[in-house]
């Protein structure tokens, strides 16, 4: 009788373990990302990587601070199958869990491991050059173009040789103040009008060309910190890469050309700006399964 229990108790703990594991859901194993170049994000953007299995994206974690070596615990079957990997910008409040057209870094896997690079999902930023001269074409007042930059070559060129952006990124240009740096508008040609001109005088023209008058702040503009009209005179003026749809109002770390602007004003005065090569780049690794 005794050992009739015990066969019976073993049997029934086997069914009880049994049960357990199925319990626990499919098997997981941690994919590994290692990144150069990317900056913390604190405006309230994301970082978030997605596996594509059978054409479609499996979401990883969404992340903020890329230093070091970031794990995430991704599904076993997903890690197998994935041929490629993205890793995308996430907007001020995603909550749909689809990727961003901001997509910043991908690689294709080759057994265990996908470089990563930039170039093939934004642009390749190896050749850009630029300048800029100080002017105020929107009004009519004949001394005080110190508070206008405009990024031009003469009166009638494009100052600007950029390369092409992906979709999802856009171009911006910027004047950093000193307590408040602040857009010229966003452009992903530089030989047409950006889409910023909010701060323009009146009784002028608005060049077909990127740049800003700093001459007006309108009322539905809550920008504070800075007076206007604001001198760009000896200010740092730089151009940026933008994930456009981010909803950060704060400059991307991507900056391929900047100078300091002189004292100096008028087309007769361009000031070249110094161009920077650094992009991210990064690698993923998964589990010999």
């Amino acid at each position: 009788m005794t050992r009739k229990i015990l066969v019976l108790t073993t049997l029934i703990l086997g069914v009880i373990i049994t049960s357990c594991s199925s319990d626990d859901g499919p098997p997981t194993a941690n994919l590994q990302l290692e990144t150069i170049g990317l900056q913390p994000l604190i405006g309230g953007t994301t970082y978030q990587g997605w596996l594509i299995v059978d054409g479609q994206p499996k979401p990883t974690e969404k992340f903020t601070n890329p230093a070091g070596t970031i794990n995430f615990n991704m599904l076993v079957s997903d890690l197998e199958d994935a041929t490629q990997f993205v890793l995308t910008i996430e907007p001020v409040g995603d909550n749909d869990n689809i990727p961003s057209a901001a997509k910043i870094l991908t690689g294709n896997f080759t057994g265990t491991a996908a470089p990563l690079d930039f170039e093939s999902v934004v642009t390749d930023l190896s050749v850009t050059s630029g300048q800029f001269f100080l002017a105020t074409p929107t009004d009519d007042v004949a001394d005080n173009d110190e508070f206008g930059v405009w990024f031009m070559d003469g009166a009638s060129a494009p100052g600007l040789n950029l390369p092409d952006l992906a979709s999802g990124w856009k171009y911006e240009g910027w004047v950093d103040f000193g307590n408040k740096i602040v857009s010229t508008g966003t452009f992903s040609n530089e030989e047409v009008t950006d889409d910023g001109n909010f701060f323009k005088g009146s009784g002028g023209t608005v060049p077909g060309f990127p740049g800003e008058d700093f001459l007006i702040i309108p009322s539905q503009i809550p920008l504070t910190g800075i007076t206007f009209p604001a001198s760009v005179l000896s200010k740092r003026v730089f151009i940026t890469v933008e994930p456009f749809q981010d909803n950060d109002p704060a400059p991307f770390f991507i900056e391929p050309l900047s100078a300091t602007a002189g004292i100096t004003t008028g087309p007769e005065n361009p000031v070249v700006m110094i161009s920077n090569t650094a992009i991210p780049s990064g690698r993923v690794t998964r589990p010999n399964l």
